[in-house]
């Protein structure tokens, strides 16, 4: 398997992934009282968002690297 193939993959998968989610979002724990025994937490939640067009235009661009044949050289 060449590399534009492989990466053709990978560009279908990020892209499937991109329009499942949405974006990539996690959580973040911080604390906010530190006193001894006593420990006050709070969770962020954090992240970014992914358009659409983002997720279909990596997908289209795979596709069109695992389809465009090899070039021969002669």
């Amino acid at each position: 398997m060449t590399t534009k193939r492989m990466i053709g993959i990978i560009l279908i998968v990020i892209g499937i992934v991109a329009m499942a989610t949405g974006g990539l979002w996690w959580t973040q724990d911080k604390k906010v009282i530190d006193a001894g025994p006593l420990q006050v937490t709070t969770q962020e939640h954090k992240g970014f968002s992914v358009p659409p067009v983002v997720g279909i235009l990596a997908i289209v661009g795979g596709l069109v690297l695992i389809a465009v044949p090899e070039r021969r050289r002669t």
